[in-house]
Formats: C-alpha cells, sequence, structure tokens
C-alpha cells in the first residue's frame, strides 16, 4: 500500500466536511452543523493565514486529512503549528495513513522555521495518544480551557 500526501483543493470540501463531522461525532459525540462545518472549512481555503488542511491518499484514493493552524509565540519568537482536525477513514487505518500526515506537516514546519508541533487529543482517546507518543510526540504540562462565546447570527 502506497500513502501520498497533497494540499486539499477546494473540491475536497465535501470530503473534508465529512469527516470532520464524522471525526466529532467518533470522539465526542458532537453532531456538528453542515452548514457551519463547511463555511468554516472553507473560509481556510478563502484566508491562507488561518492554516491550511492536508489530504493522504492510500493507494490513490483518499484516506484521511488534517488541518494545521498556527499560533505565535512570544516566549519562542516563532510560531508552533497545531495539528487539528485529523481523521483517518475506518478501513485505512492502521496503514500509516496518518504517520505520512505527521511527516509531511513536520517536514513543512521545519522548512517554515516553526518553533514546534502541538495538537490536543481527547483525554480517553488512548490509541491516538500512543500515535503520537510513538512518533515521538510528548504529553505536556499544560491543561486546556475554553469559554464559548455567544455570536450574532
Amino acid at each position: 500500500m502506497t500513502v501520498t500526501v497533497r494540499d486539499a483543493r477546494r473540491e475536497d470540501l465535501p470530503q473534508l466536511v465529512q469527516w470532520n463531522a464524522a471525526m466529532a461525532w467518533e470522539t465526542e459525540h458532537k453532531r456538528l452543523d453542515p452548514d457551519v462545518l463547511m463555511r468554516g472549512m472553507a473560509s481556510v481555503f478563502d484566508e491562507p493565514r488561518r492554516g491550511f488542511y492536508l489530504v493522504a491518499e492510500l493507494d490513490g484514493k483518499p484516506a484521511g486529512c488534517l488541518m494545521v493552524t498556527y499560533e505565535w509565540s512570544d516566549w519562542r519568537c516563532g510560531d508552533f503549528w497545531w495539528i487539528q482536525s485529523v481523521y483517518v477513514a475506518e478501513s485505512a487505518r492502521r496503514s500509516g495513513v496518518f504517520r505520512a500526515l505527521y511527516a509531511d506537516v513536520a517536514r513543512r514546519a521545519g522548512a517554515a522555521g516553526a518553533v514546534g508541533l502541538r495538537l490536543y487529543v481527547e483525554t480517553e482517546n488512548g490509541r491516538a495518544q500512543a500515535t503520537y507518543a510513538g512518533l515521538g510526540m510528548e504529553r505536556c504540562h499544560y491543561f486546556m480551557y475554553e469559554q464559548a462565546l455567544e455570536r450574532g447570527s
């Protein structure tokens, strides 16, 4: 089996939306509004400063994706690249799809002068945590907090 990674294209949006909705359901049992998701994902293509998507293909067929966003670190005077919205199609899991995506992000980040890679993972997703550790990532000493804000329509 051959895994290749490429930049996502706007015509990938329907597949990316489907995968993101599946990931939200699998990991958090959240149903996402498909219209909001489509607009949110399209905005990354519209404004590259927000980040970018990659698509992995297994034997020429789309098999997984992720998004990269940026966080400026004043302490390090450089960007952390955040890996988000990771999804590998069920039939392609354990085939090296995420490993290939991660390697591609690490290569790009290094070439761009990023200071590190980060991601967050559900506390109970042991399989993903083991995968990330196996790639050399270390668990951070930070907890994540959030507060949702009301938005006008």
